[in-house]
């Protein structure tokens, strides 16, 4: 046999070789997708909707623990009890009523006047800034805000938003890999890319928002708060300055879609309200009562 039939031999053998290596590891990723489509079903409290969850509670908590202590470190904490005591009274009401006993919660309040803002991470670990403190007015309308962020915690939407960008992830390594040969390949991924994002994950994000805003009412309704109150919290958080992208390539929904949606999730909190002897109408204070820093 010549020196040239060997070559060719050689050169079949390794294109042969790269194509059955190309179809094992397109089939690994179909495989991999199902098996992730088999066993990872998970269902969001109080609106029974199912979820695609690869991420396990104990390390998402992990994640929530550790993403807390780095805020922690950065930002200004008070100490004032004006301002850390109606905090913590809200979260104990609604900590009664999440059913997350694996969580540790911990409350700490941020002064910072001009961030309207409050979180509530994996595990429990909650932040409020003091800037959010004019828009919620009360502790029944701050129990309506820190209500949507226990309800992102516990549906776990972290941790279903790493396992979508997860199943994205699988998704498109395999179709780069059966576009390798493909003239248009590039074209495509990019659309890919695109529609993932528009089409997906910023879809699901606004769900995400939806559905904290459904459950953070229940939260607050079961804890003795009156979700009515809610409205009015988040007709003034739309009213904050502040261009908007259209919808569609917004994380959450517009403002009046928002607050179109609690007005019909009403009749399921307010089914569920419990009365409380205190009803969450004192007054939060304000920037110039809030004293001491740590």
């Amino acid at each position: 046999m010549g020196e040239h039939e060997h070559c060719g031999i050689a050169y079949a053998v390794c294109r042969g070789r790269e194509r059955l290596w190309r179809t094992r590891k397109r089939r690994g990723f179909a495989l991999l997708g199902m098996l992730l489509l088999l066993t990872a079903c998970s269902t969001a409290p109080i609106t029974g909707r199912k979820q695609l969850m690869f991420v396990g509670t104990g390390q998402e908590n992990a994640l929530g623990l550790e993403a807390y202590r780095e805020v922690l470190r950065k930002e200004p904490i008070t100490q004032d009890p004006s301002a850390t005591e109606p905090v913590r009274r809200i979260v104990s009401r609604l900590a009664a009523v999440a059913d997350r006993p694996d969580f540790r919660w911990e409350v700490s309040v941020i002064r910072k006047d001009k961030t309207a803002n409050a979180f509530v991470l994996p595990g429990g670990k909650i932040a409020v800034y003091t800037g959010i403190f004019p828009i919620a007015q009360t502790e029944a309308g701050l129990a309506i805000i820190l209500g949507h962020e226990v309800g992102h915690a516990i549906a776990r939407h972290g941790g279903e938003r790493m396992s979508q960008q997860l199943g994205v992830q699988v998704v498109g390594q395999a179709l780069a890999i059966g576009l390798q040969s493909n003239p248009y390949g590039n074209s495509i991924m990019a659309a890919y890319g695109l529609g993932s994002q528009v089409g997906f994950l910023l879809p699901y994000s606004r769900v995400h928002e939806t559905e904290a805003d459904r459950i953070g009412l229940v939260l607050a309704a079961k804890a003795g708060y009156d979700p009515r109150v809610g409205i009015d919290v988040w007709k003034r958080m739309a009213a904050l300055p502040g261009t908007r992208p259209p919808e569609f390539l917004s994380t959450h929904p517009n403002p009046e879609t928002r607050v179109e949606d609690i007005r019909q999730f009403l009749p399921q909190a307010i089914a569920q309200f419990r009365p409380h002897p205190d009803a969450g109408d004192t007054p939060l204070p304000t920037p110039e009562q809030i004293g001491s820093l740590r």
